[in-house]
């Protein structure tokens, strides 16, 4: 649907409006800051930590595993060297007698051996259950970290989410009363600079926030409001002190009302 004609002075007004309504949205997201970020990261810190306690319950499950084979083995190697010891007795020769030694020779040592992993994997076990106990240490102080920063966003939530999606909708609005070309204009332009400031009025004879002074005689068209004008330093369209002061008062009342 095509917009209706509106003067260049009404253009200015409405981009001026637009521009309060959109530096308030941002002025309630400043006031957020970092904190949805902050959240966000020390969310995934809790799971990464998480995470790395159910590793090293794992790891204690299977050392655990580890131990109780070894100690079976040893009982299995047990037996075996009493079986040979009691072949020792009947046997018919020294060769017989010297092959059975041999092999209750490698049960002793494969007994040592699995002796050596147990005190090894016990060993494990210690370290596991020290590193276990420093994670959850941490865990319990980034959980209390993460529900301080989650209480502190949510207030902020509540007191300014309703506001903030008041504002979006009227910026929604006053957008459909002005033209595709100045939004896409005044959206350039608000991308571009650090504050988010595309339409700015003249203060002590320069644009708002610049230090670059206007001529006097662009100051006087500016003024006039004939024509849309932007600082030729910055970019930013710019109006009359007294429009702007109209329009603050105006948006300022329309705030309070959100």
């Amino acid at each position: 649907m095509a917009k209706k004609e509106v003067t260049v002075e009404q253009k200015l007004r409405a981009l001026y409006d637009l521009q309060l309504i959109d530096s308030r949205v941002d002025e309630i997201r400043n006031v957020r800051g970092e904190l949805p970020l902050e959240v966000e990261d020390l969310e995934d810190e809790v799971a990464g930590l998480n995470k790395r306690l159910e590793k090293l319950n794992n790891d204690l499950e299977n050392i655990d595993d580890g131990i109780k084979n070894k100690k079976n083995l040893i009982e299995e190697a047990k037996a075996l060297i009493k079986k040979y010891g009691e072949q020792q007795k009947n046997v018919r020769n020294n060769r017989e007698y010297n092959s059975l030694s041999k092999e209750i020779e490698f049960q002793e040592l494969e007994i040592q051996l699995a002796e050596k992993h147990i005190k090894e994997h016990k060993a494990q076990i210690v370290q596991k259950n020290e590193i276990i106990t420093q994670t959850k240490d941490k865990l319990a102080e980034r959980n209390q970290h993460l529900s301080h920063k989650k209480g502190e966003l949510d207030a902020i939530l509540a007191e300014t989410e309703k506001e903030e999606q008041a504002l979006l909708a009227k910026s929604e609005d006053f957008q459909q009363e002005i033209e595709e070309r100045l939004i896409k204009a005044y959206k350039r332009i608000r991308n571009n600079v650090k504050n988010g400031l595309a339409v700015v009025p003249i203060e002590r004879g320069a644009s708002g926030g610049s230090f670059f002074t206007i001529p006097p005689q662009v100051q006087m068209e500016i003024a006039s409001r004939k024509k849309i004008i932007t600082d030729e330093h910055s970019g930013r369209i710019l109006v009359d002190q007294e429009l702007a002061r109209e329009e603050k008062e105006k948006m300022d009342s329309l705030f309070s009302k959100l």
